[in-house]
């Protein structure tokens, strides 16, 4: 059956609904708010928020479209995950009215580059309980789980194996996708290739609200892509298998997350400076509005010199109009640039939230600025938008000189 097509912030009235389908829509898709219909019995008003997919109820199949094409969202998504340019993968660029199957071609793209020269090895430390002594006996635990008493023996050991998080993270992201339903099969086949190479690692189930970081080095960073990439997928599907109840999930990104994400990545690399000069959310740093330091602030980017903060901006995917605050994301930034000392920031809209605009603050003298970011173009015209907005803000005064110590 087709189908029923949403859009983002939008709302849908009148969709009928089971009880069942409705509290299994709650349960794997709760940015979709669900209220009863006025006047109708089992109809209902969705309202999509910032996470776009789809979600399978079993015989209702939901899409919730972003306002963007298929293609720009992975573009953006290529930057959330750190992966700079997608344009050496044009299978991830094909058009697809699914973000599952559209997503599908460039997993299976950067699998194929990882698993290349074979599957990744490493030494992962295992605590069991063996025959004969391997590696570091555990005296302490011999003597408090089996009074001394031996065998078997508590022992600690090293060993080379293919089980380690990175190939279990590929592995669970795998078979996460291979168990949504697609309408052409055929492009799950080469998944169901790469999930082969991977027999000897673990099944794992990971919590989506906490999927392990993983550090790179030298002899890793050919998974980076790969592993990026099921990180995401990993914290984008949600199922429910509950018993008696009809077997429901969804996959599901946020696009406030990507945005932000993609801003901050992409105007590191356009400033040419590292996470520890232009940060994000003032991880490792700190910033308050009050003398007691019982206000803390965490703005979305903010660029330091040392422990200076040397500019600071807010980033948008969607404006939130709320009746008793209709600018309280001026408001936020005006709290940033108060307690950075500056003389303003800038507030960065994806287009058609927010017209640019300058606002001179009376009284404090601050200079807030807006500006919005087309993001439905092509990947070329939205990092040229990038490099302007990057070379905006190298021009603060307030940032010109330090800036050219900081990076």
């Amino acid at each position: 059956m087709d189908a029923l097509t949403l859009s983002e912030y939008r709302t849908t009235a009148g969709v009928e609904l089971t009880v069942e389908q409705r509290d299994l829509l709650r349960a794997v898709a709760p940015s979709i708010a669900v209220t009863p219909t006025v006047g109708r019995v089992d109809a209902y008003d969705l309202t999509p928020g910032s996470w776009i997919g789809s979600v399978h109820l079993g015989e209702l199949d939901l899409v919730v479209r972003p306002k963007v094409p298929i293609q720009q969202v992975l573009f953006l998504v290529s930057y959330a995950v750190g992966l700079g340019r997608w344009i050496d993968a044009p299978a991830a660029l094909e058009s697809s009215d699914s973000l599952v199957e559209a997503i599908i071609p460039g997993f299976t793209y950067q699998l194929r580059r990882a698993l290349a020269r074979g599957v990744l090895q490493g030494y992962r430390t295992t605590d069991d309980s063996l025959q004969v002594v391997r590696g570091r006996w555990r005296i302490g635990d011999q003597v408090r789980d089996r009074f001394g008493l031996a065998p078997p023996i508590e022992v600690t050991f090293d060993e080379y194996t293919q089980d380690i998080e990175m190939n279990r993270l590929l592995r669970a992201a795998i078979a996460a996708l291979l168990g949504l339903p697609v309408k052409d099969q055929r492009s799950t086949w080469g998944l169901r290739a790469i999930a082969a190479k991977l027999t000897d690692v673990p099944l794992v189930r990971y919590d989506p609200r906490r999927i392990p970081a993983v550090r790179y080095d030298r002899l890793t960073a050919r998974y980076r892509p790969a592993v990026e990439l099921a990180r995401l997928i990993l914290s984008s599907i949600a199922f429910d298998l509950e018993p008696g109840r009809v077997p429901a999930s969804s996959f599901m990104i946020d696009m406030n997350r990507v945005f932000e994400e993609f801003i901050v990545i992409a105007l590191r690399e356009a400033l040419g400076v590292s996470s520890r000069v232009l940060v994000q959310g003032a991880r490792g740093r700190f910033l308050s509005l009050d003398e007691m330091q019982r206000v803390a602030l965490k703005p979305d980017i903010s660029l330091w010199d040392g422990e200076l903060c040397i500019f600071v901006g807010d980033v948008k995917y969607k404006r939130l109009r709320q009746d008793d605050m209709p600018n309280a994301d001026l408001y936020q930034l005006l709290a940033y640039s108060i307690a950075a000392n500056l003389p303003g920031g800038i507030l960065i809209y994806a287009a058609g939230e927010e017209e640019p605009a300058l606002h001179q603050v009376i009284h404090v003298g601050k200079k807030l600025e807006t500006v919005a970011l087309d993001i439905s173009g092509s990947p070329q015209s939205v990092l040229a938008q990038i490099s302007n907005l990057a070379a905006r803000i190298g021009s603060v005064a307030a940032v010109r000189d330090a800036f050219a110590r900081a990076s």
